[in-house]
């Protein structure tokens, strides 16, 4: 006789993949279709895969046939008629197992649902206003929310979302009460940080983009978590506010030490003094215009447990970064520095001997300055570098990497930077892997490229090379993506 595990059992097999934020393997899109399968199983697989595919809206048309009937009565009476693909209800209730809730496509999301099966005319906004609001009360009267997001892209800037008062619905503090993770550019929903403050007091994720204008609320929401670990704030100049750090990094400083991971970046003049607080952070990601004397309060202060170290934008003052490193270099475990001196270099190489990543700039004449990093940090594992026009020839790093990097180097990642020729890895490439092959012991090497220009090409006789020491496993990857031109704070 078959047995089969109990539901228990298998929800907590599903359960333990959902919760991995550091993977999310169910939920990645090349994993979709195998968790779908799971649903044909047999009716217990289907009861639990469901949850796991729904922790997020799957389908538009299923959602809107799963509004209750108060809700529909009030679409019909304002000539609002959506009909079911079926006469038969859902088998589930979907929207109880929606946890995430990304707020700008389900709006834009429904909005074109609506339009492309012209149950409304797409120029009436107001009957679309009309659907949105009872999907939301259907949200937030039906779920538990643990992330939310409100981030309008760049191209939606003409069409903002509408100011919707989630707060304002029956359910809404049980359904936002235990919200841990939430995304917000402040286009709109003004009013929303303010109603959130006194509902939501244990956020473990907070990343919020500033624009033009800043909203009072946003002070009160960051001052009163409990728990929050990870803090994301980016600020662009305002004409209309001023400097909106003098109003944020009060309440910032409310905090209490938890944060682990702290990302600030802007285009204003932002004081650093308040991060000496966080000695807790294991990670920090800074991206500021105006770094190199911002970070002159932060060279003598020590982070014990920090790993991570970004400079994404400009690099500080190297004086002040070499000291910073001489405190705090030891425990780091990867750097991202843009671009280097070559004193700061060497800092990195004295003081930072337990480095796996390091991403940087090197330029043209810098081959002795990687061989420096090479040879002084022997737990590196990854460099990121930029290639092209102006800086390292590919080739010619490749040739330093092989021969001169430590034993548990694995990976080089070059971006390829704009307005370089179009053709990468002209050189001879056999000498290069066979030198890799020869190193003891050897790692197959990954090598990606990140293109910027968008129609970067490699040799015939290059990618032949290439393929052959695939083959041998002397090459475990090659692969040349998309870049994004948008740099984001993460």
């Amino acid at each position: 006789m078959i047995r089969q595990l109990p539901a228990d059992c298998l929800n907590e097999i599903f359960e333990c993949y959902l919760n991995d934020n550091s993977m999310k393997i169910l939920q990645r899109s090349e994993n979709i279709a195998t968790l779908r399968s799971c649903l044909l199983v047999n009716r217990l697989w289907c009861k639990i895969s469901v949850r796991i595919l729904w922790t997020d809206v799957q389908n538009y048309n299923t959602l809107i046939a799963c509004l209750p009937n108060e809700s529909k009565e009030i679409l019909y009476k304002n000539e609002i008629v959506i009909s079911s693909p079926t006469l038969r209800p859902p088998l589930f209730n979907y929207v109880t197992f929606v946890k995430t809730l990304l707020m700008d496509e389900i709006y834009y999301g429904i909005t074109h649902f609506l339009k492309n099966h012209q149950y409304i005319n797409s120029d009436d906004d107001m009957k679309n206003m009309l659907v949105m609001q009872e999907i939301y009360k259907m949200f937030m009267n039906q779920t538990t929310l643990k992330t939310m997001t409100f981030y309008t892209p760049p191209s939606y800037f003409d069409h903002y979302i509408p100011n919707i008062p989630l707060t304002t619905y029956p359910g809404a503090i049980d359904c936002l009460r235990n919200l841990s993770e939430l995304t917000y550019n402040s286009i709109n929903h003004y009013e929303f940080f303010h109603q959130l403050s006194k509902i939501c007091f244990n956020l473990q994720s907070l990343k919020i983009i500033i624009d033009e204008f800043f909203f009072d609320g946003l002070v009160d929401l960051i001052s009163v978590q409990q728990s929050l670990k990870y803090l994301s704030v980016f600020s662009y100049y305002s004409y209309y506010s001023g400097n909106h750090w003098l109003k944020i990094i009060p309440s910032i400083e409310k905090l209490p030490n938890n944060l682990i991971k702290l990302c600030i970046g802007g285009e204003e003049h932002t004081p650093l003094s308040f991060i000496a607080k966080f000695t807790n952070l294991q990670e920090l990601v800074l991206s500021l215009w105006y770094i190199d004397e911002e970070f002159k309060t932060l060279q003598y202060v020590t982070f014990p447990r920090l790993q991570i170290l970004r400079f994404t934008d400009r690099s500080p003052n190297h004086e002040y970064l070499i000291k910073f490193l001489e405190i705090n270099g030891k425990g780091l475990k990867e750097i991202h520095l843009n671009p280097l001196s070559h004193l700061s270099i060497l800092a990195i190489a004295k003081f930072c001997p337990n480095l796996k990543l390091l991403y940087t700039i090197f330029k043209k004449d810098e081959v002795e300055t990687l061989k420096v990093i090479l040879n002084s940090c022997q737990e590196l594992e990854c460099i990121r570098v930029m290639c092209g026009d102006g800086y390292l020839n590919e080739c010619e790093l490749l040739e330093v990497v092989t021969k001169y990097s430590p034993k548990k180097f694995h990976e080089l990642k070059i971006f390829w930077s704009f307005f370089s020729r179009s053709v990468s890895f002209t050189k001879e490439l056999e000498p290069i892997f066979i030198t890799w092959s020869n190193c003891i012991p050897q790692k197959p090497l990954s090598l990606i490229i990140v293109d910027y220009q968008i129609g970067l090409k490699v040799k015939k006789e290059s990618m032949e090379v290439i393929e052959k020491f695939k083959k041998l496993d002397i090459i475990r990857k090659f692969e040349i993506s998309v870049g994004s031109v948008l740099a984001r704070l993460s």
